[in-house]
């Protein structure tokens, strides 16, 4: 809802005036335990690692770490105490503590892999925690590399990108394309994140590959919608991304070649201990590697390149500056070697991103400070790469600051945030009227978010939004809910809320299959707005065994598409619309000795309902409503690894029901008569005779992919991993792209056997 400047002046007021009065009664709370786990081999911080202080009367306090291996301890009586850190996989750390009345100690420690681990229990659970593997949570999926390594792949490099395909809830246009739909959404309505810079386009050309090689990731959280007040701005989804620091003990790296990409990784310490560097950088060898196993041209080009430095200043300080670049080029509908040469279809974009990111625990009171600052870049391109019928750039700079608050009965979190875009579009070529657009968006707003316990297993996070657009005089206050119940083996979580999306993207609707996407600004007076609600169930009734429901709603209003037209012209030129998302989502997870599985099941149904002018003249009506092209029905993954004998075979089948597409009838040439007209000079405009929007559906898309891998240790510090797999194994035939304008097909990858080497040091 929108509120006045003067509502807004006094909600801002009432919001510091309460967090001072916390900050203040902060301090003659008890003790405060914080500090930072390391692992002891290359100090990368780790997450889940249960932080438990005991006393001579067997009284049990306790926290677990984040993705920054962070934790906190609040509301301790004075006294002595025995420390314990436990993590699954390291030997269990231990110390003895004398906590005085007020004080704010901070405590850092290194855990050791290897023998000697421990499972002490912890009374107060996280969220995190409990999300686990299958972390059908509110919404909330964690990944770790680890998981990543269970998908097959190509390669040995392993990719994010791997891992979301096989969520439920997420689509995918197949092995090409690089666009993902999450829950309803479209891909520009999901706010992916990389150490809190935004990355517009990450998803690579060829399916299998994103801008995030596993060998850099720490933990992605992926809140397929209830996303907290922490999160603002896109209207589906949030996909936040930690990269692991540089190794501050010893130089480390890996390299690896495969039929579709080579890559490499280095890192080392700069100031042992204290100051690292990594740099990973990956290059598409597809016209070597994969086209010459099919005999069939793959005009794609793609690469990308990320580096991080990090500092820690002090035991109460860190730092880090990260830059990412991403570059993709290919041709869409190239079907043999005469129409490879032919860049009238060619696409391409590329994203830049550089990001600071600066944490503090002040030494006086019990809070954690977070400010950030970052650009981010996009540049899109349609056609010959020097005169290209279309461009779209969008531009833009980010500040925050987050501070929590360890009051003891709660945590309270809060921050302020500011953006500023340049957005801007040149859209003409053959058939098209020549449209150029440069528009300038602001952005700025905070949040509060409270996280406590009640009991011993309700957990709460409700949280309240603000967002203003000066650009636009509006401003909107986004009430969140996330809240997780546990008792015994059983788990009930929901959550929900209100967001809002001024920055839109757009794509040609009328092609089965789009790549190219215009960045704009939502009409005035009709910024986009979603509201989520989530119910999820979980059970684990055996060690083995676990299983996950949840279903979810999403309700959007005023949405920007851009406008219906029975002429071949792609344009920035926008119509209202109104949509409603429903859908479940299913789990089925079971480890047994070597082996792991899951099988997951998706049902959404997407419903758009669209109001044009013009459109009655087609279909007697101003409005209509249609399934847009990402209303995927059925969605099916199941997955399964076994470990044997030093080999690890993986497996994954996938199934997905047609995707809606708007069918071409046929052409004519459509003349606007001024007078009289020669029709020998003047033919007229090819324009396309539809049927109904979105009135067809594709076929039904599966494939199954296997891999097998074998490392062998060289020497004690090197490793050398060799791979064998197989991409569409029964060479199934998938439809990528229709080009409504000239009926031309383009299927998806054919089965492509491959192998692969990765040497790690």
């Amino acid at each position: 809802m929108a509120i006045n400047r003067t509502t807004m002046c006094l909600y801002r007021s009432l919001c510091l005036v309460t967090l001072t009065l916390i900050a203040v009664d902060a301090l003659a709370q008890n003790a405060v335990l914080r500090g930072y786990v390391r692992d002891s081999e290359d100090g990368q911080p780790l997450q889940g690692v249960n932080v438990i202080l005991r006393n001579d009367g067997d009284a049990l306090l306790g926290a677990a770490s984040d993705r920054d291996g962070f934790f906190a301890i609040s509301g301790i009586p004075p006294g002595r105490y025995y420390l314990t850190g436990s993590f699954v996989g390291y030997r269990v750390h231990r110390d003895t503590l004398d906590l005085a009345l007020d004080e704010i100690r901070t405590y850092n420690f290194d855990i050791v892999y290897g023998e000697g681990m421990e499972l002490d229990e912890l009374l107060v659970e996280a969220e995190q925690e409990a999300a686990g593997v299958a972390g059908l949570t509110g919404g909330l999926q964690s990944i770790t590399p680890r998981e990543i390594a269970l998908i097959p792949s190509p390669d040995l490099s392993g990719d994010l990108a791997s891992y979301l395909t096989a969520l439920p809830g997420v689509i995918a246009t197949g092995d090409q394309g690089g666009q993902l739909f999450i829950r309803g959404g479209e891909p520009t309505q999901n706010q992916v994140l990389m150490d809190g810079m935004v990355i517009y386009q990450p998803f690579h050309l060829i399916g299998f590959y994103s801008a995030f090689p596993s060998s850099i990731l720490n933990v992605t959280d992926v809140y397929a919608g209830g996303f907290g007040a922490e999160y603002g701005g896109r209207l589906s989804s949030v996909i936040d991304i930690s990269t692991r620091n540089g190794n501050k003990r010893r130089m480390a790296g890996e390299f690896s070649v495969a039929p579709f990409i080579s890559a490499g990784l280095i890192e080392g310490p700069i100031v042992p201990n204290h100051l690292s560097v990594l740099f990973s950088g990956r290059y598409s060898v597809i016209d070597q590697g994969a086209a010459r196993i099919v005999d069939a041209p793959l005009p794609y080009d793609f690469n990308d390149q990320f580096g991080k430095i990090h500092a820690d200043f002090s035991q109460n300080s860190q730092a880090s500056i990260s830059a990412l670049r991403s570059f993709d080029r290919g041709i869409i509908g190239a079907l043999d070697e005469a129409q490879a040469d032919s860049i009238k279809n060619q696409v391409t974009w590329e994203n830049q991103a550089i990001g600071g990111r600066y944490i503090m625990l002040p030494t006086q009171i019990p809070v954690q400070a977070e400010i950030l600052m970052s650009m981010s870049r996009i540049e899109n391109l349609f056609g010959p790469e020097v005169e290209p019928s279309r461009t779209s750039r969008a531009q833009e700079i980010n500040a925050a600051a987050n501070v929590t608050h360890f009051t003891g009965a709660m945590d309270i979190s809060w921050g302020l945030y500011f953006r500023f875009s340049q957005l801007k579009s040149e859209l003409g070529g053959l058939f098209q009227e020549v449209s150029e657009d440069t528009e300038y968006v602001s952005e700025t707003g905070g949040y509060v978010k409270l996280d406590l316990t009640v009991g011993n297993n309700l957990h709460l996070e409700p949280g309240l939004r603000v967002a203003s657009f000066p650009s636009k005089g509006n401003t909107y206050v986004e009430p969140r809910l996330r809240a997780v119940y546990n008792i015994g083996i059983h788990q009930v979580s929901v959550a929900g809320g209100l967001y809002h999306q001024e920055i839109v993207g757009l794509t040609d609707r009328r092609d089965a299959g789009d790549v190219f996407t215009a960045w704009t600004s939502s009409p005035i007076g009709g910024v986009p707005q979603a509201r989520h609600a989530l119910v999820g169930y979980q059970v684990q009734p055996t060690s083995w065994l676990r299983v996950a429901v949840e279903s979810f709603y999403k309700s959007l209003q005023h949405l920007s598409i851009a406008e219906w037209s029975a002429f071949p012209r792609f344009t920035t030129r926008l119509q209202p619309a109104n949509g409603n998302v429903i859908g479940l989502d299913s789990r089925l997870e079971f480890t047994t000795g070597p082996f792991y599985g899951f099988i997951n099941y998706g049902y959404s149904k997407v419903q758009y309902q669209a109001q044009q002018s013009e459109i009655q003249y087609w279909f007697g009506s101003s409005e209509y409503e249609f399934s847009p092209q990402h209303d995927r029905r059925h969605q099916l993954n199941a997955l399964g690894s076994l470990t044997l004998a030093g080999f690890t075979l993986n497996t994954r089948w996938q199934f997905g029901s047609g995707l809606p597409f708007s069918e071409a009838l046929g052409f004519d040439e459509f003349i606007l008569l001024h007078g009289p007209t020669d029709l020998f000079e003047h033919p007229g405009q090819t324009r396309v005779l539809y049927s109904y929007p979105y009135g067809g559906r594709l076929p039904t898309y599966h494939r199954l992919d296997v891999s097998l891998e074998r490392g062998f240790e060289l020497t004690r510090n090197t490793t050398l991993t060799l791979l064998a797999s197989g991409t569409n194994t029964y060479d199934r035939t998938n439809l990528f792209y229709i080009d409504l304008f000239t009926l031309e097909r383009l299927d998806q990858l054919p089965f492509i056997p491959a192998v692969g080497l990765k040497l790690e040091f």
